[in-house]
């Protein structure tokens, strides 16, 4: 059932990413360019989830967009990881603020994760660039410990809600 279940929802992606606009451009699997689109549906959509993803996508673009670099999309650096790690659990703390019992388990997790005192590390561990410059009292010996008790079979997720290209012209 759910073998059959994946390859549908591939399928159906795959069919998606055919009709796009071919002015989105990839290298490596990666999307490229100087400008991010915000997905159209993060202006009508109020699920709790989407709207701090969106909150990470925003702060995330905006600081690569301050990075010096060749192409934005592309750009990388610790604080703009950890910055927007912060503001997708600020939000989405907000969030189960104004709408009782909403939940999901990446964002929970993170939200123990980040009030055990460990964003900086978790940030570092699995997202960290070789190029990146880490602050020194990051302190991941002591955050690999707690993980093995409180993160076990931990998944990392990014969910990006929207996309690079080069200029206005790309929409999917």
């Amino acid at each position: 059932m759910l073998d059959s279940m994946l390859r549908v929802t591939i399928f159906a992606a795959l069919v998606l990413l055919a009709g796009c606009n071919h002015s989105i451009y990839l290298r490596d699997g990666v999307t490229d360019g100087d400008t991010f689109h915000l997905a159209p549906r993060a202006l009508v959509d109020d699920d709790p989830v989407l709207q701090s993803w969106v909150s990470y996508s925003l702060t995330r673009s905006t600081c690569q967009l301050l990075i010096d670099a060749a192409n934005p999309a592309r750009a990388s650096s610790y604080g703009c990881e950890f910055s927007a790690r912060q503001n997708l659990l600020d939000t989405w703390e907000e969030q189960k603020l104004e709408h009782a019992g909403v939940a999901d388990p990446y964002l929970d997790s993170l939200l123990d994760v980040r009030n055990a005192g460990f964003l900086d590390e978790y940030t570092v561990i699995y997202f960290a660039r070789k190029h990146w410059q880490v602050p020194v009292e990051v302190d991941t010996r002591t955050f690999v410990k707690w993980r093995r008790t409180h993160l076990p079979q931990h998944k990392p997720e990014t969910r990006w809600i929207g996309f690079w290209s080069y200029g206005d012209s790309a929409r999917p």
